[in-house]
């Protein structure tokens, strides 16, 4: 596995790579990798010959210094795990590459609307500094194809709509969710959990698939789905942020003539936030 750092060696291994007529995939991560990130690299596999990860973790989407400053970073495991998965190259670099005027003087990308509800409503700018750094990402990688994961449901609709609108010769594909045995998605931030809030999490994937057998069964009182997911789990211990059903292919309000809905729910346990997600065929 070939692991760089600068623009300058990134840029003279993807040449050689062209030159030989590979395609090449990205899989960005901000690292703590767990199996659903080793998921998206199998799911690379299939769209290309060459495989780039970049492990950047991003302090322009983080709303809270705090938040930044605990996100787990476990580079020697993350090396490990890809080189043992076959990576052909790691991009691993420093915030003055991805940022050389800095932060607070860079170029930023936006998509409004989608950006700015659900998740981007309660992390103001969170979006905003996804899309910026994922746009950063593609100008250096220029992959062929890009990976994302559908647990970030609302993260890879808003990608998607940059990659379009922007004209971005890319082809986006998402990866299904990995989810432990009792349903929790994987995440890097479910390790904030403690052991009893661990016990109530699988509560939130639970919630949707009460919602999704209700969809299925023709029920379309969509508020009234939502609130009693809200209030069960509330009384859980969660705090909920939202649940909300929407249109899966574009997140706006469902109608009569939808055939693919998706459940939406973020919800905050002790220090945790967690989101999850399902898509119901109606």
């Amino acid at each position: 596995m070939n692991i760089v750092t600068t623009v300058d060696e990134l840029r003279q291994q993807l040449k050689d790579w062209r030159q030989s007529g590979d395609h090449t995939a990205l899989v960005p991560t901000m690292g703590n990798l767990h199996q659903g990130h080793m998921g998206l690299i199998e799911l690379a596999r299939e769209h290309a010959e060459r495989i780039i990860v970049s492990i950047f973790v991003n302090p322009t989407q983080f709303d809270d210094d705090s938040d930044f400053e605990r996100y787990p970073r476990t580079l020697d495991r993350d090396k490990a795990r890809l080189k043992r998965a076959g990576v052909d190259m790691l991009f691993i670099p420093e915030v003055d590459t991805m940022y050389p005027f800095g932060t607070d003087n860079a170029t930023s990308v936006s998509v409004p609307i989608l950006g700015e509800e659900f998740c981007g409503s309660s992390r103001p700018g969170h979006f905003n500094g996804v899309t910026s750094v994922v746009n950063r990402l593609f100008s250096l990688v220029q992959p062929d194809v890009a990976i994302f994961g559908q647990k970030d449901y609302q993260q890879q609709i808003i990608i998607r709509r940059m990659t379009e609108d922007l004209s971005l010769p890319i082809r986006i594909v998402t990866g299904e969710t990995v989810r432990d045995d009792d349903g929790l998605a994987l995440s890097s931030r479910n390790q904030y959990l403690t052991e009893d809030e661990r016990t109530i999490a699988p509560k939130l994937y639970a919630a949707l698939q009460v919602i999704g057998n209700e969809l299925q069964a023709g029920k379309r009182d969509y508020e009234g789905l939502e609130s009693a997911a809200t209030k069960e789990l509330n009384g859980a211990g969660f705090e909920v942020d939202y649940v909300e059903i929407r249109r899966a292919e574009n997140l706006n309000p469902p109608n009569r003539d939808c055939d693919e809905l998706v459940v939406l729910a973020a919800a905050q346990l002790g220090v945790a936030r967690l989101i999850d997600n399902i898509v119901v065929s109606v």
